[in-house]
């Protein structure tokens, strides 16, 4: 039985219809990722699930159980926002006591859930202090122990660390995913536009665009096998390599054929047969590519290199289009160095110029 079933659901405001019979289902105990950029639906689903939202038709399931108009409160949820959204006059203890005080909850009880929030976000030693005493880290955590206290089997988490800088994310997204794996078998939803803590995060990843969903699988699955060229070209950093061409047939197979450019297609998995003479997009990470001294790719020059500390980023051109290459941060190139470059047919993504479907 999923934890979370999002059964053909329609979303409108008035005339304009964010999702139109989307269907999704949440495993017990899956840490799912909706990933997305701006305006693709993904916060409107969440607060669907939560009940902020009325849907215009179909369900939705919590538990095993028809909530598509419960209210919020009966739905067996927690909630985590982008807005810390604390009470400024009350302390932390205060803040996260405040629901189960509201709902009259045995004081023994409050004290027990309280206690228990705090060690497992290492807050107890704040609980006496006011939010204007707290770091932007430390008011997150506040916050996500506000909805721990509730002991909900269910986690809706709406960007809460896009507001922190990046050192605090980088902290707070490691303890969310040890949270996670502390509470065993909770269920967590998590909205965000950084395809990092979605890679990081998720057991299964949800990418949006537009209202509409575009892939669902595993970190690993997105990353190596995207969808489509708008999958492929938003999870990862740096991002993919585009290379437009064609598929032309030979004695020893398909061949990819871009000017100069070529490229046995022999290592490839095609989802379908290949067709000779049509027009596809070639994508390819920048770490599947080598800088070899005899390359599928020469006469290539390095236009900008950026060091990254461990890695280092070389964009260079061939005169037909520039392309990003992904090395060892101890490899040393210079502008206008000549370069040939290594391209191994298992490791790249071919997709219809049309569609941008994956072939």
């Amino acid at each position: 039985m999923s934890a979370v079933s999002v059964r053909d659901v329609t979303v409108a405001f008035e005339a304009f219809r964010v999702f139109d019979g989307l269907s999704l289902d949440i495993e017990e105990g899956e840490f799912i990722v909706l990933l997305g950029p701006s305006g693709c639906g993904k916060s409107t689903l969440l607060n669907a699930i939560a009940g902020l939202l009325d849907v215009a038709s179909g369900q939705i399931w919590i538990g095993g159980k028809n909530v598509t108009w419960e209210e919020p409160k009966d739905r067996g949820i927690a909630m985590v926002f982008q807005s810390y959204a604390l009470y400024p006059r009350m302390s932390v203890r205060e803040n996260m006591s405040f629901g189960l005080r509201m709902a009259k909850t045995p004081k023994p009880e409050i004290e027990r859930r309280v206690n228990q929030a705090a060690e497992l976000l290492q807050i107890t030693h704040l609980l006496d202090r006011r939010p204007d005493q707290l770091s932007g880290g430390q008011r997150q955590r506040v916050a996500i122990g506000r909805a721990l206290v509730r002991d909900a089997a269910v986690f809706l988490f709406d960007e809460p660390l896009s507001n922190l800088d990046a050192k605090l994310r980088n902290e707070l997204r490691v303890e969310i995913k040890r949270l996670h794996a502390r509470l065993g078998k909770t269920t967590m939803v998590y909205v965000t536009h950084d395809q990092i803590e979605a890679m990081t995060l998720a057991d299964r990843i949800v990418v949006l665009k537009e209202q509409k969903v575009q892939q669902i699988g595993s970190p690993d699955e997105i990353y190596r096998r995207p969808a489509n060229l708008f999958v492929a070209g938003f999870v990862g950093s740096p991002q993919m390599n585009f290379v437009k061409g064609r598929i032309e047939g030979s004695g020893a197979g398909p061949e990819f054929v871009s000017g100069k450019r070529r490229l046995s297609l022999a290592g490839y998995q095609f989802t379908d047969a290949p067709q000779p003479g049509r027009e596809v997009v070639l994508g390819v990470r920048p770490e599947h590519l080598d800088i070899l001294e005899a390359g599928t790719w020469p006469d290539f020059k390095v236009d900008i290199v950026e060091p990254m500390g461990a890695d280092t980023v070389i964009w260079c051109s061939d005169g037909e289009g520039s392309i990003q290459v992904r090395t060892s941060g101890s490899k040393r190139t210079a502008r206008g160095e000549a370069l040939s470059v290594g391209v191994d047919p298992a490791q790249i993504s071919l997709f219809a110029a049309d569609s941008g479907d994956r072939l």
